[in-house]
């Protein structure tokens, strides 16, 4: 198996299934069958953890933090993806006929090297990797993720970004013929297409993330499928799902949320317990699968790897 050198966010292995499945996983490490992560054992403990058979291979992480990951029923089951439906529960199954092949996502404005590139291209370009990273909802709730996926900026430095650029706008596609919400002709959820950004610095950090995959297996299309943005230490609505086009701009961009509802969403959403949603407190979380609350962390938990971005700022004002 080959590993990575370990960062202080990361999660430890044996969080990842439960006790017994961890023993017999090192047990495949001993005998040497868990050289990539599609071996026969690795898929016949995949089958037992009730997620799909690991297609992907990837490099697994050391992780240090002892956080229990949400089963991937949880996490292919609960989804925010207003394109299909505002129902998290409906989601899932009218996503099920969803076309991710072939796929193909432009990089464009203030770059030198503006390409189109086929997703399977683009897969083979970067080494991917798993990262364990929390996910908190701006709705209250949250879960812990195995995404597998390569740094948003290994694919920012391929395009070589120009002097100019600021910062780097992201669209999610506009297909009504597959998306539910956008063929309606009125009470559309959204104004599509979906539309995020970051500043540049932003996208440059290293645990800002193009998943591609999550226990192992491509994404499934209520997750995102085939490439979605992840951002840990911000409210899950900036993790924009099945990209289309990446631009490098000059100014700002207005992002849908902070479009459709400014006073309720600004353009940074950094997860922040001190600042409250109008209508309710960003305090407590719920965790899925767990009854009580917990408390929320600055930056969900990530303040040491970001804090210094937003150095000086007023994160009450620049929510």
């Amino acid at each position: 198996m080959n590993y990575i050198k370990s960062k202080d966010w990361e999660l430890p292995e044996n969080f990842v299934t439960d006790e017994r499945l961890f023993n017999e996983r090192r047990k495949f490490l001993k005998l040497g069958a868990a050289l990539a992560v599609s071996t026969a054992g690795v898929m016949d403990l995949a089958a037992k953890e009730f997620v799909p058979s690991p297609n992907l291979e990837y490099l697994k992480e050391p992780n240090l933090q002892k956080l229990t990951l949400n089963s991937y029923e949880q996490i292919s089951s609960y989804n925010n993806f207003y394109e299909f439906s505002t129902n998290k529960k409906d989601v899932k199954p009218l996503a099920q006929n969803f076309k991710s092949a072939p796929w193909r996502i432009t990089i464009d404005g203030l770059v030198e090297r503006p390409i189109q590139i086929d997703m399977e291209k683009l897969m083979k370009k970067f080494p991917l990797e798993e990262r364990i990273y929390r996910f908190r909802c701006v709705e209250g709730w949250s879960m812990v993720v195995p995404w597998v996926g390569f740094e948003l900026s290994h694919l920012i430095k391929h395009v070589k970004p120009l002097s100019g650029a600021k910062y780097v706008r992201f669209v999610t596609l506009y297909d009504p013929e597959q998306f539910p919400d956008q063929k309606r002709s009125s009470f559309v959820a959204l104004e599509y297409p979906y539309i995020e950004a970051l500043r540049m610095d932003e996208a440059m950090n290293p645990l800002a993330f193009m998943a591609t995959g999550l226990y192992g297996h491509t994404l499934p299309p209520q997750n995102g499928a085939p490439i979605r943005l992840t951002l840990p230490w911000k409210y899950g609505f900036k993790s924009i799902k099945s990209i289309v086009r990446i631009t490098f701009t000059d100014s700002q961009p207005l992002n849908t949320w902070q479009k459709m509802a400014p006073k309720e969403y600004g353009f940074y959403a950094n997860v922040n317990p001190h600042v409250d949603h109008p209508r309710w407190s960003q305090a407590r979380e719920r965790v899925l699968g767990k009854f009580l609350k917990q408390n929320t962390l600055m930056f969900n938990g990530y303040e040491n790897d970001v804090a210094h971005m937003y150095k000086g700022m007023d994160l009450r004002k620049l929510f």
